[in-house]
């Protein structure tokens, strides 16, 4: 499951690391003799806020907050994502269960929680560059993404 993300995709933005998450995905699927399935969710920009919010709250990162503090600021969710495209994709396929290509505990939970058992994770780590650090370590910190490796990044 892809958030669509215009800025890290199309424009090659280093503030997220979208962009490699997706192209890492893909060629982890091409290689997989078994395949896989790349759902692309669009209307997920900034994390379900929109282009527009989302480019404010950049705003407001350069300001010093981070991703999280800069979406309260502008009275907005740190995540408003929905995931119930991909689970009727799922079902729609035939899928029973999945092993998930994320860092976000949240898209396993949606998923176990709609019946769609989550086996195992695949971790993402690509994409880290000096200008999303911050970023990343407030994903990890305050939004329980799995990203051990931020942590020793941020301390060197």
């Amino acid at each position: 499951m892809h958030s669509e993300c215009i800025t890290g995709e199309a424009f090659g933005s280093l503030k997220c690391e979208c962009g490699p998450q997706l192209q890492y995905a893909l060629d982890m699927i091409e290689a997989d003799p078994k395949g896989g399935i790349v759902i692309y969710l669009r209307g997920q920009e900034g994390r379900g806020i929109g282009l527009l919010n989302k480019l404010k709250a950049y705003g407001l990162q350069e300001q010093g907050l981070d991703t999280v503090e800069a979406n309260e600021a502008l009275g907005l969710p740190s995540e408003a994502r929905e995931y119930g495209a991909a689970v009727s994709i799922l079902r729609e396929l035939g899928v029973k269960s999945v092993r998930l290509m994320t860092n976000n505990p949240a898209k396993a939970n949606f998923l176990t929680e709609a019946g769609i058992p989550v086996n195992s994770y695949v971790p993402v780590i690509v994409g880290e560059a000096i200008e999303n650090l911050g970023y990343l370590e407030a994903k990890r910190s305050k939004m329980g993404h799995l990203l051990p490796q931020i942590i020793a990044e941020m301390e060197q």
